[in-house]
């Protein structure tokens, strides 16, 4: 009887990071992770410029808890914020984003 012969494919793709990089990427995947966070992220692509007020009213929660969620989008690199007045105007940051896409091209 002949052994079976396992047949491993060759790899699909690549992923080469590492370090601080390897965080940061974490830390974005981490940042969608939540449902109200993506919803924002969501909201954003259609409304570019728009204030927190704007969200609060698409959202179902608080002012305090957008205000929240919108730190750690802006903190993990998918927006930014451009004070105008005594607003501050969000948006998706498309540098962060283009460099996050990159890397998941190479995965996919």
């Amino acid at each position: 009887m002949d052994p079976i012969k396992t047949v491993i494919p060759p790899a699909c793709c690549t992923l080469n990071i590492s370090g601080v990089q390897q965080k940061r990427l974490i830390n974005m995947f981490k940042a969608l992770g939540n449902p109200i966070r993506f919803e924002i992220i969501k909201f954003l692509v259609t409304h570019p410029g728009c204030i927190c007020g704007d969200i609060v009213e698409h959202l179902p929660i608080a002012q305090a808890t957008v205000s929240q969620h919108l730190k750690v989008l802006k903190d993990t690199g998918w927006i930014s914020g451009i004070i105008e007045g005594t607003a501050t105007c969000y948006r998706l940051d498309e540098k962060n984003i283009a460099w996050f896409r990159s890397l998941i091209g190479e995965i996919f």
